[in-house]
């Protein structure tokens, strides 16, 4: 079985697994695109505790990080090639503990310029109008040669 690159997955499927980025498999992340957006789904896992029946805040801001890639890869032109996406500012704001049941993410694209990309992500569990945490991500973008 060949491994689909994260822009193809992002690009060509409604839903499937992101082990192509290895933080990702570790979370054991997938994604479900509907609605206009990708939305990731972190399972619990003993795993991602922190604190005693808290989920650990890496993970928390693993998920949106990735979150935000996912948000700028479905943004770009399917014609052009990905760029390298640099984070250079990640800021995570923690609004309430993650409890230990499956946490989920989505992202938007607040400004998407040829050098610089601003995304919002935020992570929620059993309802999204009660987020855990959101976080803004400023990237640097290297495009390919060519």
């Amino acid at each position: 079985m060949t491994t689909l690159s994260l822009g193809t997955a992002l690009r060509q499927l409604p839903r499937g697994r992101l082990d192509m980025v290895p933080y990702a498999r570790l979370l054991d992340l997938s994604f479900d695109q509907s609605q206009g957006e990708a939305r990731l789904l972190m399972p619990f896992a003993e795993r991602l505790v922190g604190a005693p029946g808290r989920l650990h805040g890496g993970a928390i801001a693993g998920l949106l990080e990735i979150a935000g890639v996912a948000a700028v890869v479905r943004a770009m032109p399917e014609d052009e090639k990905l760029p390298r996406l640099r984070p250079v500012t990640v800021t995570v704001d923690y609004l309430r503990a993650g409890q230990t049941i499956d946490t989920y993410a989505a992202a938007e694209v607040t400004r998407l310029g040829r050098r610089v990309i601003n995304v919002v992500s935020r992570a929620w569990q059993a309802d999204r109008a009660r987020p855990i945490a959101s976080a803004h991500l400023n990237f640097l973008v290297d495009w390919p040669e060519g």
